[in-house]
Order: structure tokens, then C-alpha cells, then sequence
């Protein structure tokens, strides 16, 4: 998810000539016999007895050449459609999922790039690995569509909808059967936060209809999971380039601190080496200059199975956390740059929420809680949800049951995050996969 606080892919064409068949050579026997000479040996004979009954042979009917019967044309590779409906599993029938950038890693660590041990354990992590590249390539063709259709005078519920549609069915799962979206899916709600809105916001079905304005930066954060492994990965959009810098200053941090992070790296060292990166920019906008802020309450963090935040945070502003990152671990790095005060706070309606893993068992005097507590685990497990996928599992009036889910601690509530109004904010994320033998930047693209 978006982040967490301080705190907390041409047919083939084999068609040949229908007209006239060539000879052909077998690759493993030589040359194959034509069926034009043989049909030529029989016109020979045909030819000869003719001329000898009724003279020339020309005036004999000649015999037709047989024709080979059109080859089908085999079964060429899929392509996507638009917008995407077909699951990347039907585009990549033998699992061999694109790769994301892998790194070698450097100095002390240079010797897991060669290493047999380390190369054999990668190796007993294979189920792993294609599960987290379908996850990253449903992730790129989808924000491929997103990046060509999303534009000012839509509302945030008809991208959120998209994205989401995408998502779905590029996985094959469209979570509407119970556990259907525990095996695949979307991994959290579509974080679609403008302006000084930095993280954490989705429409609510219920909420005013938002449309999206030509001034707008907007961060679209979005996650996709299978087998419960998830891909978290953003972007910012602009339609004005007053803001250029802003979205260079963030993408610069975030690509800072995905070379800096690796195994046995201090997230500390991380963070510092973002905030270096982040604030040598500045920005003017309407004629008035910013120096760009990390959002220093802000976070990158690690990944764990069904669970988007696991124990471990990645600063982006120096700090003497000197927690170490792992061998195996999966880190979302991520980065939000600021016109503001570089710090955010809760704000605006809820809409993400996610059942906690360590969830107390204490007794819910509420029935609706009861109720909704049971669809929740059934449908979402640890993995982040909105309001809208209630709704969209025919839920009614939950409202009461799911706020007694968060004060009993069972249910952990993300409100959005603001810096101050009238401030701009920015975001790019990537999930990197510290494998033995290198480091795998799954989920980049072309794109960024």
C-alpha cells in the first residue's frame, strides 16, 4: 500500500502460397520428395499414351497437378486487448514470466552472483518468484492503461474502477466468489491521492463524485497479489508542467534509494541517501520557488505473505535507524516529495482498511461485527480492503459492525494522509526482491 507512517505484453503467419507448392527441405532427412514431380512423372505417361493413340500430345488432356490442402494456421501468441481482459497467464501459457531489472550485488555481497549455494537456493524459490513476475507484469499492463486513459474530467470512482477491472481480470480472479480473492486479486485498494493529499485516499461509493482537474498531481498507488504475494508499485500523473521538477525530484529518490537498498544495507543509510537525493530540487510554481521535502513521517516498508506492512520501515529522510535489511526479504521503496512541510497527518473519510494479523480474540458484542468480521476473513484475510469491495460484495449496512472492528483492535483503519493545504505532493514506489543471488527490481518497466 501506499505507505506507512512513522508511527505505525504478431501473430504468426504461416500462411504459404496456395498456388503453387514448393519443394521443402527436412531438416532431419534432407530433401523431401515434392508432390509436383510426381505428378509430373504421371503426366509423362499419360502424355505418352496419348500421343501414341491419338497423335500429338498435345491434343490430350492433360492431367492437373494435385493441390496440398491449405495448411491451419497455428495457434499464434496472444495479445492483450484493451482495456486489458486477458489474463497474463493465457499471454504466458508456460509461466515463464518477464523478469524485472536484476541487479549484482556489490562489494562484500559480489560473491552471491557466483555462488553455487546461493544460486541453488534461489533456485528452491521458483514458485515464489513466478508468482511475484505474474504479479508485476499484471501490474505493468495495467498502469500502461492507466497512463493512457486516465485524464482530467474523469472521476476518481471511474479510474478506481478501471484500475480494479484491470486488475481482476488480468489475474483471472474476479473475487466475488468466497476465497476466489485470496488466491488472486487486487492487493490493496486503488490509492488515488491528489494535491496535498499525499497517501491512503479511495472513493468511497458514498462519496461526492471528485473529478480530476488539469492542475491536478495525482499519485495512483496500486497493488496486485497472487497466492497472497503482493506487487506494490506507484506513480504520479500531471497534465501541466509546472510540476515537472517535482515528479523528477521523486523519482529520483525512490530510484536512489532501490540502488542503495540490499542485503545486509541500514535503513538508515537508505533514508539518508533519499533525502540527498530528494531535496537538490526545487520547484516554481506560480512564479514562486519551493525547495522539495521528503515527507519525513512517511515510509517505504517490507512485505510479508497476506500483508502489506510487515515489521520493518525504510525512512527517506536520515535517521539512525540501524536495522539491517535481509537475505529473502521484499521491500516496497518508496518516496513522497513535498511543496509543504514535508509532514503529513490523518485527514478526510476513511476508506482502507485491512484486519491485523496479530488481531486480539475478544468478544464482539456488536452482531454486525460478528457478521462482517466473518466476510472479511473469508474474502480479504489480512490483505487491505475498502468500503467499495464490501459494497461490492453485496454488504449492507456495515458501517456499525466495521467501526466496532476497529476500536476492538481486530481491524487496523488507514485514513488518508495530508500535508498542508494548497502544498503539492508526489510519489513513486517500487517492490524489490532481495533474492540470494542478486537483487530483482520486480516490478520495473519502461516506464519508470
Amino acid at each position: 500500500m501506499a505507505a506507512k507512517t512513522v508511527d505505525e505484453l504478431s501473430k504468426l503467419n504461416l500462411n504459404g502460397s496456395a498456388d503453387k507448392v514448393t519443394s521443402k527441405t527436412n531438416g532431419t532427412n534432407g530433401t523431401a520428395v515434392d508432390a509436383s514431380d510426381q505428378d509430373s512423372d504421371d503426366d509423362k505417361e499419360d502424355e505418352a499414351m496419348a500421343a501414341g493413340a491419338n497423335g500429338p500430345a498435345t491434343t490430350a488432356a492433360k492431367k492437373k497437378k494435385k493441390k496440398k490442402p491449405k495448411k491451419k494456421k497455428a495457434g499464434g501468441a496472444k495479445v492483450q486487448s484493451d482495456p486489458p481482459r486477458v489474463p497474463v497467464s493465457q499471454l504466458f501459457p508456460n509461466g515463464n514470466y518477464p523478469a524485472g531489472e536484476e541487479v549484482d550485488y556489490k562489494d562484500h555481497n559480489a560473491f552471491r552472483t557466483t555462488s553455487e549455494e546461493k544460486r541453488h537456493l534461489d533456485q528452491t524459490r521458483n514458485d515464489f518468484l513466478t508468482e511475484y513476475r505474474q504479479g508485476a507484469e499484471i501490474h505493468r499492463q495495467t498502469r500502461k492503461w492507466a497512463q493512457n486513459n486516465i485524464k482530467p474530467g474523469m472521476t476518481l470512482h471511474e479510474i478506481a474502477q478501471g484500475i480494479e477491472d484491470c486488475t481482476r481480470a488480468l489475474t483471472g480472479h474476479q473475487g466475488l466468489e468466497e476465497g476466489d480473492g485470496l488466491i488472486a486479486g487486487v492487493g490493496f485498494p486503488t490509492g488515488l491521492s491528489i494535491n496535498h493529499c499525499a497517501a491512503h485516499y479511495t472513493p468511497n461509493s458514498t462519496s461526492k463524485s471528485w473529478v480530476l482537474d488539469q492542475k491536478d498531481v495525482l499519485k495512483v498507488d496500486f497493488g496486485v497479489h497472487i497466492n497472497q504475494r503482493i506487487v506494490d508499485s506507484a506513480f504520479t500523473m500531471t497534465w501541466d508542467p509546472t510540476y515537472d521538477n517535482l515528479l523528477a525530484a521523486v523519482k529520483d529518490a525512490t530510484n536512489t534509494g532501490v540502488r542503495e537498498a540490499g542485503i545486509d544495507v541500514r535503513v538508515g543509510d537508505i533514508g539518508a541517501a533519499i533525502q540527498e537525493a530528494m531535496e537538490s530540487y526545487e520547484v516554481t510554481i506560480d512564479g514562486k520557488t519551493y525547495p522539495v521535502k521528503s515527507i519525513r513521517n512517511l515510509n517505504g516498508h517490507d512485505i510479508i505473505r497476506g500483508s502489506i506492512h510487515g515489521g520493518k520501515s525504510v525512512p527517506i529522510v536520515k535517521s539512525n535507524d540501524q536495522t539491517k535489511m535481509e537475505e529473502g526479504e521484499i521491500f516496497a521503496i518508496e518516496t513522497f516529495g513535498s511543496t509543504g512541510r514535508g509532514y503529513v497527518q490523518d485527514d478526510m473519510e476513511v476508506s482502507h482498511y485491512a484486519m491485523r494479523p496479530d488481531a486480539p480474540n475478544v468478544p464482539l458484542r456488536v452482531s454486525s461485527a460478528r457478521s462482517l468480521l466473518n466476510v472479511i476473513k473469508k474474502n480479504f484475510g489480512t490483505l487491505p480492503f475498502c468500503r467499495r469491495y464490501l459494497d461490492r460484495l453485496g454488504q449492507e449496512k456495515y458501517l456499525l459492525g466495521l467501526n466496532n472492528l476497529v476500536s476492538s483492535g481486530i481491524v487496523q483503519d488507514y485514513p488518508p494522509l495530508v500535508d498542508q493545504k494548497g502544498c503539492y505532493t508526489a510519489q513513486f514506489e517500487h517492490t524489490i526482491l532481495l533474492r540470494p543471488t542478486v537483487k530483482e527490481v520486480v516490478s520495473r518497466g519502461d516506464d519508470y
